[in-house]
């Protein structure tokens, strides 16, 4: 199968050569689609509902070249009843977003957008849409109530997990595109959309297997590290298998809950892991580390993951970033001044890319290559941001963060 990216960009031989400069990160986000749409063992989650689910994202995303792309996905495993279903959803359920968590949460237009009384969805797949209306608009208040409203809808523990990492990468597949549009020249822009009401409490409620753990929250965003706790079981360490261990890259992970529940989907938790580790790592040329690593507090300062912020902010730091800049960052919040142009111009970009994608236009490459960075440099940007963007739903809906006692 041709690279999905760089078809579904139009990308030009010249970003496609580009992009081939991250030949893991490449290779990793074309196995990462295989891994959540396209597995060799589906189980209980179907292909059509893993379609389904990929063009309802698309279309409230209003990502035109890939809701055509996932709509004849779907077409090939549904029937048209499903079909229509999806696109009463995809009407339903079009907004805009995401909210700039915590402070537009209960803002005007905020609230729970659901699905149950669209006609032809099931039970199942109506949950599914209601959870990924969330993870794409408002990814801040995913909460454990959330999860129990998919195990009430009979998914499984598993399934949970590969339907959040599905979300998740969906997230950031959609941004590459959008941005390496732009990168080659797209002037198409942004659609209007006004925001739409919803529901102040979905009524969602814990199930019988819900985890519930006691959590110290943070109160706001912390330059130190943080704990967290699933809400879902984590797999225990004699459980795993061979592909699941070859999945965490570095063993020492199977001490982590986090990596530990998502070894559920081993392949998709690989495949998201390898894509990572090059988009962050590999410094043959453009965007320096301390800059990616900026990029990804902007994107979780953004969406409100005090986790992911707690982390990266302190890998910035440690490949030398301005700390000072950085913790301005993290308590004054994405308007603080960050002491450069350069810093400035990484920032809002980063933060035009997580506000909808198609926030981010050829005024953001324009800034961006007048302060210096060519367009690996740029592609490395649009990759660290729209990874975060990945990362943080996973952080956000799978568990909650935890102050460790030393810091209470």
């Amino acid at each position: 199968m041709a690279d999905i990216i760089n078809q579904l960009a139009g990308a030009s031989p010249e970003l496609v050569q580009l992009r081939a400069r991250r030949p893991d990160a490449l290779a990793n986000a074309q196995l990462s689609f295989q891994a959540l749409l396209e597995p060799e063992e589906p189980g209980t989650f179907s292909y059509a509902q893993r379609y389904a689910v990929a063009a309802f994202l698309s279309g409230i995303y209003q990502a035109k070249s890939a809701g055509e792309f996932y709509g004849d996905l779907l077409a090939d495993e549904a029937t048209e009843t499903l079909q229509g279903a999806v696109q009463a959803a995809i009407e339903h359920g079009t907004t805009s977003g995401p909210y700039a968590a915590p402070a537009d949460i209960s803002g005007e237009g905020a609230g729970f957008i659901t699905f149950g009384e669209i006609a032809g969805l099931d039970e199942r797949l109506a949950a599914a849409f209601d959870f990924a209306h969330l993870l794409a608009f408002h990814p801040k208040d995913a909460s454990a109530e959330a999860i129990g409203h998919l195990q009430a809808a009979g998914w499984s523990e598993d399934d949970i997990v590969s339907l959040s990492q599905l979300i998740a990468f969906l997230s950031f597949q959609l941004r590459v595109i959008h941005g390496l549009k732009v990168l080659g020249g797209d002037e198409s822009t942004a659609p209007e959309t006004t925001r739409i009401e919803g529901a102040s409490d979905p009524g969602w409620q814990l199930h019988e297997h819900t985890l519930n753990p006691e959590t110290h929250a943070p109160q706001g965003f912390v330059a130190h590290s943080l704990g967290w706790k699933p809400w879902l079981t984590p797999l225990a360490k004699e459980e795993f298998t061979q592909e699941q261990i070859d999945a965490l890259i570095r063993p020492e992970r199977i001490d982590s809950e986090y990596f530990r529940l998502l070894a559920r989907d081993a392949a998709a938790l690989k495949a998201r892991t390898l894509t990572d580790l090059d988009i962050f790592y590999n410094t043959d040329g453009g965007l320096g580390r301390a800059e990616r690593e900026l990029a990804a507090t902007v994107v979780s300062r953004f969406n409100g993951c005090e986790f992911c912020a707690s982390v990266h902010q302190q890998r910035s730091k440690d490949e030398g970033g301005d700390a000072a800049a950085i913790d301005r960052l993290l308590f004054e919040g994405l308007d603080a001044d960050l002491g450069s142009d350069a810093w400035g111009v990484i920032r809002d970009a980063a933060r035009e890319l997580t506000r909808s994608p198609f926030s981010f236009n050829s005024g953001c490459v324009a800034k961006l290559r007048s302060v210096g960075f060519d367009d690996l440099a740029i592609i490395d940007l649009i990759n660290s941001a729209s990874f975060f963007n990945w990362a943080n739903r996973l952080m956000l809906t799978l568990g909650a963060p935890d102050v460790p006692k030393r810091y209470r």
